[in-house]
Parts: C-alpha cells; structure tokens; sequence
C-alpha cells in the first residue's frame, strides 16, 4: 500500500504555492499525494485537496492585517494535517514555508514548526535533523537566541537528541551502528577548559553517554563528516548546524522532524516573499523534502 503524503502550501504570500505546484507537475512515485492550502491556490492542481479556507477569506499582502491573515491561514493548514495524521489517515506531512512573524501575528507563538509539531502532537522530545546528500546534521537547540544557548545545553538534552538521531538513522536509514559526533560549542572545543567550560562540563559527558566522538572543533567536524567518518553531527546550535547544511548543500537540503508520530520534511529554506510570483524560486529543495518523506514513510 502506497503511503499518503500531504504538502501543505505554507504561506500564501510566499513561494510555497509556486514550488509546490512545479513538483507536483512531476511527483516523486510511490505516494498518493494530499495537498492542503487555501481552495483558490489548489485549484487546478493534480491529485487529492483538502481546501483549508478560500480566496474570499484572503487579503494576504503586506499589511499587518495581511500578515496576520497569512498566518492564521498556515495555523489552519498545520492544525488540519496534524489531525489527519494522529488518526492515521497520513503517513507523512511536508510543509511549506510560513513566517514565523505572520504566525507570532495570528498568535501562534512557538519558534517554528519543530516546537508547533510538538505541541500538537504532545511530544515531548523532539529533534529538527538536517539531510543534504552528504551530511546529516542535528540540532540541539533551535531558535533561541544565542546568548540562552549556554544555558540550553545540558547533558540530558544533548543526550535526548543523540538518541533521536541513532534511532532515526537505524530505522529510516538502515544504519546498524550509527557513528555520531558532538560539534564544539567554543573555539577549539574550550581547549580544555580554556575558551569556556561548556564543551568539558556538558558535551564531553554527553559523548560518552552516547558513545560519540566529541566534541570535536565546529571548524572541523563537518568536513569529517562529509568526508564519511560520521554518520550525523549534533550542532549545539542553529546556525553553526545550518550554515554547514547550506554550504553542503544549498537548494537540496531537507529538515526533518524526529520524534513526532508521523514523519514530517520541509525544504531548508524560508518563504523569500521578495520573489514570490515572479518565476524564480527553485523548487529542489521542496522536491528533496517530499521524495525523503516518500522514501522515510514507505520504508516505515
């Protein structure tokens, strides 16, 4: 039996709607395909539609009224597959972009769809996981600001990340043995205590738990890595683990949700409304995010 897979359009303002609608001109075999959004933007697109809301309930523009309209209208399509998927009537969900200011505006204040997901689904713990073609990364905190990251990092939360990302990479992946390593939090990895006592006093620990490599220096692991002596890094943070993504792999990269009930991919890139309608956005992204959660769900 073929896994059913919604794609939600994200934000209507963005280029969700427009990369969605180029992947399915071609979807990735193997699914039958659920495409939830707004009905006026899913008219005219092939396969199955669960219409959430319609043009008469637009006004999406640049206003904060707009904005909040955008908003309140992802809310509806997440809250809409979520509930899908819980009663089994989805394998996997693909999300397209949404600002997280028209969320914060429509009152959805979580920091982005990993914490959301969470909450719906009243998962506990929850990693995002980062796929290119040749690297995996996984983050230990997501979208706090780097001065709380410190304070973030603990043993026990490293720890709880390391063992989603073995059993994501044992199940999804086939991967007996998976090899992690911890990425550094301070230059050098503290060099023993001396640039900061973070790496010593908590990822060093958590290596051990785990049975990682680490930590080894940010400037280095990646490339270790990508070279294919480990299996997936754990970043202590979200832009050293997302800059090493996107320079592994800028416009194929896809996030993954580990943790929920059900898989959940996105492309590795926002909603660029600053090209929206205009023909530009490249749809590689979104089109790696649906082909995974094709290939994670059938083999689930």
């Amino acid at each position: 039996m073929r896994p059913r897979v919604a794609i939600t359009l994200g934000d209507p303002r963005g280029i969700g709607p427009e990369i969605v609608a180029s992947v399915m001109t071609d979807p990735p075999a193997g699914a039958e395909y659920v495409l939830v959004g707004p009905a006026d933007l899913l008219a005219g697109l092939p396969g199955e539609t669960l219409p959430v809301g319609s043009a008469a309930a637009g006004g999406w523009d640049a206003s904060e009224a707009g904005m909040m309209a955008a908003g309140r209208q992802v809310g509806a399509q997440i809250e809409t597959v979520v509930e899908h998927a819980r009663i089994g009537d989805l394998q996997a969900v693909v999300t397209a972009p949404a600002e997280k200011r028209a969320l914060h505006a429509a009152g959805y204040r979580y920091p982005g769809h990993t914490e959301w997901l969470a909450a719906l689904t009243g998962t506990t713990d929850v990693a995002m996981m980062l796929v290119t073609e040749r690297l995996r990364v996984v983050l230990a905190t997501t979208h706090i600001p780097l001065k709380d990251v410190p304070g973030a990092l603990t043993v026990e939360r490293v720890t709880t990340v390391g063992v989603l990302a073995r059993e994501a990479l044992t199940s999804w992946w086939g991967i007996g043995r998976p090899r992690l390593a911890i990425c550094g939090l301070n230059p050098h990895a503290g060099e023993g205590g001396l640039f900061g006592s973070e790496d010593r006093d908590v990822l060093a620990p958590a290596a051990a738990a785990l049975g990682a490599v680490g930590p080894v220096p940010a400037d280095t692991v990646f490339v270790r890595a990508m070279a294919g002596e480990f299996d997936a890094v754990i970043a202590p943070y979200h832009d050293v683990g997302m800059t090493a993504v996107k320079v592994a792999g800028f416009g194929s990269g896809v996030n993954i949700t580990l943790g929920l009930p059900f898989i959940r991919t996105a492309p590795d890139h926002g909603t660029a409304l600053d090209i929206a309608g205009q023909g530009k956005a490249d749809p590689g992204s979104m089109r790696a995010a649906v082909t995974l959660a094709v290939r994670l769900a059938t083999r689930r």
